[in-house]
């Protein structure tokens, strides 16, 4: 959540800044809590003080003049009573709004409403020119019998996919591979619980925010995550990092559920958007002057792997309107798929500085107290997708999908379908 001694001391650049991303949040009513909070707590102070001091004069006195302490020590306990009382509502209201409250963008990310209003950065590699005409992932996974959406339809309903025999393979191959490549970027590989308790949801920014597209256990007041992010975050919740030992890196191979809600009729072909996926994410623990300097790294991981698969790709900068709660800025990478003629987004990368952080209660130890500790995460690849911009760009005139290099050592085979 934001700072609020940064919202006291600065409300309009807070307002403009949210602003941007097209919404209204009530800062007015911040302020308004925060100064009645503030208020209540200096009377609070004032009566225990008051309290402390009279309470070491009852026992001196005597008749009416003790009565009479006694009388406005009963009237202070009262006062003191009903102050707890409403402090306590306070902060219940006062919370509620600060978690309603996104992160402030960056400056450098462009203003828009859409995925439309994101901004190209830089083109690598060179689309695939077939002399055939391309055929899209789930035609070629068809026929290669390596992908069955009809049958999990049938199990599941829609946005499922059974992944078969080389293409099975192929999605644990590309988790292998990257677990290794971000081993040797000195990540710590994490297999996290993916169920995770509303706290973590509340600390990651996805609640209240993005409740529509989580799943919830029914008896458990448990949440399936849509990405390892969450428990990675929680990893630390509630802990205080000693100076040398950051930054903390994690690479995290999970599981990922997303209901997906308000994207009816989107890319319903295919396993490009689904409800259950398998995902290796990067999530770093930093000090706050660092951050930038880690977002740079990891999108330059990101486009390491992707560029290793050989898999043309161009970067963009999320627009405002796009970018998620907990995010101040994010890139997306979208790889080239020929069977579609367009780019599709395959990785992500955003810094959410302090927000996920001071929400979790993520500290690190500093001279004068703590510091919170800033917080980005960023895909190392989506199984997913990947297997489906592998499919169709590495796809051959036959129908035939060769193995790109650097994953054969992984799957143990270099083509699928006929050589």
């Amino acid at each position: 959540m934001l700072d609020i001694r940064k919202i006291r001391e600065d409300p309009d650049g807070v307002r403009k800044a949210l602003a941007r991303r097209g919404e209204g949040y009530d800062i007015d009513e911040v302020l308004r809590l925060d100064e009645e909070r503030r208020a209540a707590q200096a009377r609070a102070d004032e009566l225990r003080a008051e309290q402390k001091r009279s309470g070491k004069e009852v026992a001196a006195l005597q008749g009416d003049a003790k009565q009479g302490l006694l009388a406005r020590l009963k009237a202070s306990s009262d006062e003191l009573t009903e102050l707890e009382r409403g402090q306590t509502a306070n902060a219940e209201r006062l919370r509620a709004l600060l978690l309603a409250i996104p992160n402030l963008p960056h400056d450098s990310v462009p203003e828009g409403v859409t995925d439309d209003d994101n901004v190209e950065l830089h083109r690598v590699g060179q689309p695939a020119i077939h002399d055939f005409e391309a055929k899209d992932h789930l035609d070629l996974g068809v026929a290669l019998d390596i992908i069955d959406v009809e049958r999990a339809a049938r199990a599941s309903g829609s946005r499922f996919a059974y992944l078969k025999g080389k293409g099975a393979l192929l999605w644990q191959a590309l988790s292998r591979f990257a677990l290794d490549q971000l081993a040797n970027e000195g990540f710590t590989p994490v297999v996290p619980p993916v169920l995770v308790r509303r706290e973590a949801m509340e600390g990651t920014g996805f609640l209240p925010t993005d409740e529509q597209q989580i799943y919830k256990t029914a008896d458990d007041d448990l949440y399936l995550v849509g990405t390892s992010e969450v428990p990675l975050a929680a990893l630390h919740m509630d802990e205080i990092f000693e100076p040398s030992a950051l930054p903390v890196r994690y690479a995290g191979l999970s599981s990922c559920f997303r209901r997906e809600a308000g994207t009816h009729g989107r890319d319903t072909r295919g396993i490009f958007r689904m409800h259950q996926f398998e995902k290796v994410e990067m999530f770093a623990f930093v000090r706050a002057e660092d951050s930038w300097t880690e977002h740079d790294r990891l999108i330059a991981i990101e486009e390491s792997l992707l560029q290793t698969l050989g898999l043309p790709y161009r970067a963009v900068a999320v627009c405002t309107g796009e970018l998620g709660a907990s995010a101040a800025k994010k890139v997306d990478l979208e790889a080239w798929f020929p069977g579609q003629q367009r780019y599709r987004e395959v990785t992500s990368c955003s810094n959410t500085t302090d927000y996920q952080a001071r929400r979790l209660n993520a500290r690190v130890r500093a001279e004068n107290g703590t510091e919170i500790v800033h917080t980005l995460n960023g895909t190392a690849v989506t199984s997913s997708r990947h297997v489906a911009a592998i499919v169709e760009n590495f796809q051959r005139s036959n129908g035939s999908v060769e193995i790109p290099k650097a994953l054969r050592p992984y799957c143990g085979f270099d083509l699928i379908g006929p050589a």
